[in-house]
């Protein structure tokens, strides 16, 4: 091995120079190798971890004993993992992934079978177990397990079967978006944010509430079931603590603060299901879980035996967070004003703002960040919530076929370093923060005879960076107080490109943990933290370091591939000696059009279609089309009239 290695030394992680360095004499030490059998690192590295001699953590010729292990459910909108750590040094030390398969039987209708989603959280749990089974590693010491999910989406099951009613509406969906405009207009004003005070949420398809109201008015299993109060309304999380906890066999039915903050049902001051809110929405509290705080034992595995993952029977679900909230805690943003952005399916930056929630003027969403402890208080966050991050590099993977894979997209862009005044607005399923605009659609727009696939690839790029842009400057408009740096995580990250271009237009530096999985660590630290348990301390002295990667801004002359900007929110000119000022860049003139093409992204859907007696749309479910037609129909006549008394 000839780079640099890691070693521990009074519980942290320390990087030295050389492979030739030797640890501190007076540190009595042996060291293990780790192997990357998940093939998680670009470079063929193997990771040593120094295992002081002190009694602690002893190993057998047969088996490597670690300390307590802390596990991590993490099921996401595209995929599912199942990890593996270290609760002592936050090491990953295995973990599998399955893939989820999404349908679309519908143009805007999003779906995933409950089912395939159980059975893929099976196959990671086998699949770990076997790998960490090859490394030695004794499966006992698993102490706990944490869940962390895909939230507002939403599933309806039955709890005398066990079975779900209806796939999965996933948050993504726009099916209930004649809905949403139903309700804010019967609102006072027709505002969007009539209960934003009780749930720190505008009225959006994005949450759970309509998507539960939708299948009790559409799903005649799910109306029945409910009428017979056999129904059980989930998350993700729900659905699966209650499979994995036993399921009709005395499953447990519960969700977390996070997770029920995200469905327009629950009230962020009380911390509970608000029956006024739930009587707005039609929906009977009965069918609801019991929320809970985000690290306490809600109960234990149940595994049939004859599965490989049977050994985990027993073991603790002692962590719950909806999958922001788990990447707040797994990037130890505990401090107010600290805030991290998620690069996954969707975009999404929070903001601790500490033990009180702080409403948002600028398009932003007041949610619960955690609750850590039943006797602990809760802690909230502003957040900024982008619909299309990296869905957009799969929508240009599997619907245009331009890119083969997304390392092939970050080569297309590099290739070009500008997208040559072509914009990308990908709103998909229209526009969230700081907009929340469902009539939105993607657009692309600047197109010119010279433009090619590599300057849409660069223009998708830059479309997540424009966007989180967005958010930022809405949150420092909220704050007063401007980041000064920005932590990162998620699949996206690993395009170095993309980094580079995110600290370019926000002009402060990105910064990249080394460990990519904080999304699973969160809720690993949360469960490995739980009373009963305590086998992770989250007391700030004792949290590990992370090591980490960062993004400066740069200047580049010709104004391309990297840029300085100015600072940017309107609280900017109060604020300058707290912030870099920059010269105008042409990253200000992109931005600026940027801004236009969403205006022109804006109003493309108001209403779902009406279709004649033949099941066919009507020119008519085009307003302006149609009174432009009734208006020339009316000139015709009138023309006609005044011919006829000539």
């Amino acid at each position: 091995m000839t780079g640099s290695r890691h070693h521990c030394a009074q519980g942290r992680i320390v990087r030295r120079n050389s492979a030739t360095d030797h640890a501190p004499p007076s540190l009595s030490f042996r060291l293990s190798r780790f192997v990357d059998v998940d093939n998680r690192f670009s470079n063929p590295v193997v990771k040593l971890f120094v295992l002081p001699m002190n009694g602690a953590m002893a190993a057998s010729s047969h088996r490597i004993t670690l300390g307590p292990l802390v596990a991590a459910i993490d099921q996401g909108t595209s995929s599912t993992r199942f990890l593996v750590f270290n609760s002592k040094t936050a090491e990953l030390l295995s973990h599998h992934q399955v893939e989820i398969k999404q349908s679309f039987p519908k143009e805007g209708w999003v779906e995933e079978d409950p089912k395939e989603i159980l059975q893929s959280v099976y196959e990671c749990m086998e699949r770990t177990c076997e790998k960490l089974t090859q490394l030695n590693i004794d499966i006992s010491n698993i102490k706990a397990i944490g869940v962390t999910n895909q939230r507002e989406t939403t599933v309806v099951w039955d709890k005398e079967t066990g079975e779900p009613l209806y796939n999965a509406i996933v948050w993504l969906d726009l099916r209930t978006q004649s809905t949403v405009e139903r309700l804010i207009n019967k609102t006072p004003g027709k505002n969007k944010n009539h209960l934003k005070h009780k749930t720190g949420l505008p009225i959006s398809t994005y949450f759970s509430a309509v998507k539960l109201r939708w299948l009790m008015d559409n799903v005649d299993e799910v109306h029945e079931a409910v009428v017979s109060h056999r129904a059980m309304f989930g998350t993700v999380d729900s659905w699966l603590i209650w499979c994995l906890t036993g399921g009709k066999s005395g499953g447990v039915h519960c969700t977390d603060v996070t997770n029920a903050s995200r469905t327009m049902l629950f009230n962020i001051h009380t911390l509970d299901w608000d029956p006024e809110l739930c009587t707005y929405f039609g929906i009977p509290m009965e069918i609801l879980p019991r929320v809970r705080s985000s690290s306490e034992i809600y109960g234990l595995m149940k595994i049939c035996s004859s599965r490989k993952s049977g050994v985990l029977s027993g073991i603790p679900i002692s962590g719950c967070l909806g999958d922001q909230s788990a990447a707040l805690v797994g990037q130890m943003c505990f401090q107010e004003g600290q805030a991290k952005n998620t690069y996954g399916t969707g975009c999404f930056l929070l903001r601790n703002t500490g033990a009180k929630p702080v409403m948002s003027d600028h398009g932003l969403l007041t949610t619960v960040a955690y609750k850590l402890g039943r006797d602990k208080p809760a802690c909230y966050a502003l957040e900024g919530s982008v619909a299309i991050c990296g869905a957009v590099v799969r929508w240009l993977q599997d619907n245009l076929g331009i890119i083969g894979s997304s390392e092939e997209l970050e080569k297309l862009a590099a290739s070009v370093g500008t997208s040559y005044g072509c914009y990308f607005v990908p709103a998909f399923s229209g526009l969230y923060a700081p907009y929340w605009e469902p009539s939105a659609r993607g657009i692309i727009c600047g197109l010119t005879q010279f433009t090619n696939k590599s300057h849409v690839a660069f223009a998708a790029l830059e479309a997540v960076c424009f966007q989180t842009r967005e958010i930022l400057d809405a949150m420092n408009q909220d704050s007063g107080i401007p980041l000064t740096q920005l932590q990162v995580d998620g699949g996206m990250t690993s395009n170095r490109l993309l980094m580079q271009l995110q600290a370019d237009i926000l002009c402060i530096p990105v910064v990249k943990p080394s460990m990519p999985e904080t999304t699973a660590l969160g809720a690993a630290m949360a469960a490995g933290a739980a009373e009963g348990v305590s086998v992770w301390s989250l007391s700030p002295e004792d949290l590990s370091e992370v090591t980490s990667e960062k993004f400066e801004p740069q200047i580049n002359p010709e104004g391309t591939v990297s840029r300085r900007c100015l600072a940017k929110s309107s609280v900017a000119a109060t604020l300058k000696s707290k912030r870099s000022v920059c010269v105008f860049s042409e990253s200000e003139f992109r931005y600026a059009r940027w801004k236009k093409a969403v205006q022109k992204s804006m109003n493309w859907e108001t209403t779902e279609p009406v279709c004649n007696g033949n099941g066919e749309t009507s020119i008519f479910s085009s307003i302006p089309l149609g009174l432009y037609i009734m208006g020339s129909m009316l000139m015709l006549v009138g023309a006609k009239y005044l011919a006829g008394r000539d």
